[in-house]
């Protein structure tokens, strides 16, 4: 059961008395909560283990930092509580996003929809919220490692009893407590997962995290000839084999796989499927632009048209015309041709199952790339145990934001996003609700 939808959030409101707040992991969700909660009048201090605060944030967009984007949707998520993210999206959207970042000192630019800071440096977005946190007086302790969070019980003037919370050994009783720790992605950052298991000895049940926004492994030995090739195609994830959906870019061939945005969207749900032990393939169309007859068109054309030529040129000589000849020569090998095949040799059987191989090409998927290669995790804190202001529903007190709860989205900026609203809202209503006391 989820609580009642709060309604649009207020960056910026005020509370009378001030409440102390610890915040449990110094990424971009902790410091936008830490930013929201001290800036509505709230006493903070963040516990980070890592050296510095906010290191995740330089890695993002490839040091660009692509914080949101303008084509958004509750459906460029996965989570089991979809009723949560509407929730917290209505209270700080996209657009509050780019506006809090311009009010803040940022300018923001757009390519493509996705949307950067205008000096495209992800320091940009790290100092402003260093800068930030430090003028609104919150309390930062580096390498501070928090393994558990201690519930105690107090009354308040009215007589009412309510929870506080102690941070390891630190004797300061907190009003609240806000878990930002990440999940398991990108280790190295910080992120490994330590908040999940603060969580499960809170009582909170940890839905199986996995590798999310990261490259994909095959078996197959033909990798290594074609390494280091991208080029356009549509991929189809195939589970048990049903194609449950796909995606389209840049394509990139690995040594021991397949890489790339497309490859990424897709790999949430290969990672559960594998997990699941189920059967999991991508059907690759390596050239989505020409359809399988305008293809055999071509071809035979070229055929025909070299028939009686003295000296016709080889098969995959016309065929570099359409694709890398890397993906020629491998294709063709795997067709069972020879590689000196002339044109006006070529048997319109043997056609037939080549143009099946190039527009349907099928890669046995056998993993993921690990934690430490991924963008984000796929599962996290069950979202059905957190209200739509992020507080716990078996902890009053004990909120949660950010990559820790069981949400993940689409590549492009929308993870980012995600990070920030939902900071936002459990910063806020972390505050709002020392007012009812």
């Amino acid at each position: 059961m989820v609580g009642k939808h709060p309604g649009k959030a207020n960056v910026f409101m005020n509370v009378n008395d001030r409440s102390k707040i610890a915040i449990i992991g110094g990424g971009a969700s902790g410091m936008m909560a830490a930013l929201v909660a001290a800036r509505g009048g709230a006493t903070v201090t963040i516990y980070e283990h890592m050296d510095r605060i906010g290191k995740k944030i330089l890695m993002t967009g490839n040091g660009k930092c692509n914080f949101s984007n303008l084509s958004f949707s509750d459906k460029d998520y996965y989570t089991n509580n979809t009723d949560l993210i509407k929730s917290v999206f209505g209270q700080f959207s996209n657009q509050d996003a780019m506006n809090f970042f311009i009010k803040n000192g940022v300018l923001v630019k757009e390519k493509n929809q996705y949307l950067y800071p205008l000096t495209e440096q992800a320091s940009t977005i790290l100092d402003l919220f260093r800068r930030e946190l430090e003028q609104s007086g919150v309390t930062i302790h580096t390498s501070y490692e928090v393994s558990k969070i201690v519930v105690m019980k107090d009354r308040s003037a009215s007589g009412q009893e309510q929870n506080l919370f102690k941070i390891q050994d630190d004797p300061t009783a907190y009003q609240k407590v806000i878990i930002a720790c990440g999940g398991k992605a990108a280790p190295k950052s910080g992120s490994d997962g330590s908040g999940y298991r603060l969580a499960q000895t809170l009582g909170h049940e940890v839905i199986q995290p996995l590798p999310a926004l990261v490259q994909l492994r095959s078996s197959e030995s033909y990798f290594k000839a074609i390494a280091g090739v991208r080029t356009e195609a549509i991929l189809k994830l195939c589970v048990e084999g049903k194609v449950i959906t796909e995606e389209s870019g840049e394509l990139q061939l690995t040594d021991y796989g397949i890489s790339g945005i497309p490859v990424f969207q897709l790999s949430g749900m290969a990672a559960m499927a594998l997990f699941e032990k189920k059967r999991v393939e991508v059907i690759i169309d390596f050239i989505p632009s020409v359809s399988k007859e305008d293809l055999k068109e071509y071809i035979t054309e070229q055929g025909m048209r070299f028939q009686n030529a003295e000296v016709p040129p080889l098969l995959e000589e016309i065929l570099q015309g359409l694709m890398n000849k890397k993906i020629v020569m491998m294709l063709m090998k795997q067709s069972g041709m020879k590689a000196d095949i002339k044109i006006n040799q070529l048997a319109p059987i043997e056609l037939d199952k080549l143009l099946g191989r190039i527009k349907k090409w099928y890669v046995k998927i056998t993993n993921t790339n690990p934690f430490a290669n991924a963008q984000v995790c796929r599962g996290g804190i069950d979202c059905m145990q957190v209200s739509h202001s992020c507080e716990s529903l078996l902890i009053p007190g004990i909120y949660f934001t950010g990559e820790i709860l069981n949400v993940d989205g689409r590549c492009g900026g929308y993870n980012l996003q995600w990070a920030w609203s939902s900071g936002v809202v459990a910063g806020l209503h972390a505050c709002q609700s020392m007012q009812k006391r």
